[in-house]
């Protein structure tokens, strides 16, 4: 990675812990949770993507960097909060779907995020498949 694209990386990650901090309490953000690889603990992370069916879809904009992202290849059991209801489901990660194609049917604003924070071509389309509502 270019010292550019680490010393990016870092910015931004510094503030999005600050700005997650706050958008984990938001009723209306959509989290997902995942299972600390390390921890065992559950952790929450304000995405943006849209539910299409028994799916949600993402794209990490940091890809195989992303803390959530090493998380689901440890334990892609995940849920996702979504319009307030928490939802149990299987995450997937799509290495092979083009991230960028995938941004253009996700919601506008969380696109231009992902697209304005991400580094290089470093994107990764995420698949959700949602089951039951409810809790672990």
């Amino acid at each position: 990675m270019s010292s550019y694209a680490e010393t990016k990386y870092r910015a931004v990650t510094a503030f999005q812990r600050r700005l997650n901090a706050v958008a984990r309490r938001l009723p209306a953000q959509t989290l997902l949770e995942t299972t600390g690889r390390v921890s065992g603990l559950p952790r929450r992370t304000p995405v943006g993507g849209r539910r299409v069916g028994d799916s949600f879809w993402l794209v990490s904009e940091f890809g195989e960097r992303a803390q959530y992202v090493r998380n689901i290849r440890a334990d892609p059991r995940v849920r996702v909060r979504i319009r307030g209801r928490w939802h149990m489901g299987t995450a997937h990660l799509l290495p092979d779907d083009d991230p960028v194609a995938r941004l253009r049917r996700l919601p506008r604003f969380n696109s231009m995020a992902v697209r304005a924070m991400g580094v290089g071509t470093g994107l990764l389309t995420v698949r959700v498949d949602l089951g039951e509502a409810g809790s672990r």
